[in-house]
């Protein structure tokens, strides 16, 4: 395991150093208050059980979906306001993502981490708005991109005097509507000095491979995170739901919510060895 300088604290999550992995998880897109607020607080339950760190992780807005017709969820307002009652209400920090410059400064100051999604890692004037804020900012790799090119990425929100960091790899276009995983990419990219994440269940989608909607292998799941431990990332993301095949999006690679402690158990044995914690 390869020491780094740098760590990302979000609220009392730690991600990096040696310190113990932590998760970033929820569901892939906010369906409605109710359901937000029940998932939050099931997370939080299952990660005081199993000693992880948490981070909620939902979208407000879906703006990248493969159709016209896909559910992109409550949108700005409505979704930032759920997100404020979910931090009251169990305590735990949040992420969305953010789409364009002109809801950075606004989401920012809901959102405890800004995600920059995969498609939009390369766009500059939004990555230099975010690194203003001098939030966390969790940066997606884009399918397109080599784990290196992340350097260019991490020089930019560097310039504007933000050094809090998160890379996160979601796997690489390998033909049509077909993903890998590269798990070097988790080597390479803390090379770069700053935390790694891996996207377990974005790295099984397979995009727009039911057509008009992405399908998944979700039955990988448990494996891409033992791996994802063993070769030493500081935290996992997985989009979970209490019912993946009732979802309005991305529910063939989610995880079901009841398979996450045993997961998590797993993760966890091989991050210790990893780490020699």
């Amino acid at each position: 395991m390869e020491e780094i300088t740098r760590v990302v604290e979000v609220k009392d999550v730690i991600i990096g150093g040696n310190n113990p992995l932590a998760l970033i998880a929820g569901p892939c897109v906010m369906e409605n208050e109710g359901h937000a607020l029940d998932c939050a607080f099931e997370l939080k339950e299952i990660c005081l059980k199993a000693g992880v760190g948490l981070i909620f992780k939902t979208s407000y807005d879906k703006a990248n979906r493969s159709s016209i017709g896909s559910f992109r969820g409550p949108g700005f307002r409505e979704g930032l306001s759920i997100l404020q009652r979910i931090k009251e209400e169990t305590g735990l920090p949040v992420l969305s993502d953010v789409h364009k410059e002109e809801e950075v400064r606004q989401a920012a100051e809901v959102l405890d981490v800004l995600q920059i999604p995969a498609f939009l890692c390369r766009q500059t004037d939004l990555l230099n708005e975010a690194a203003l804020t001098n939030k966390p900012i969790n940066v997606k790799k884009g399918q397109f991109l080599a784990p290196w090119d992340m350097k260019n990425v991490v020089d930019k929100i560097e310039a504007k005097g933000n050094h809090r960091i998160l890379l996160t790899e979601r796997g690489v276009s390998f033909g049509y509507n077909n993903l890998v995983a590269d798990f070097r990419s988790l080597v390479w990219m803390r090379r770069l000095g700053y935390p790694v994440v891996f996207d377990v269940t974005h790295s099984l989608q397979l995009p727009g491979g039911l057509g008009n909607v992405s399908g998944g292998n979700r039955e990988f799941i448990l494996q891409f995170a033992r791996a994802a431990a063993a070769v030493g990332c500081d935290a996992l993301f997985m989009e979970v739901h209490p019912d993946p095949d009732s979802a309005p999006c991305d529910g063939p690679n989610m995880l079901p919510m009841k398979r996450l402690p045993e997961i998590l158990v797993e993760a966890m044995a091989i991050d210790k060895i990893t780490k020699r914690l």
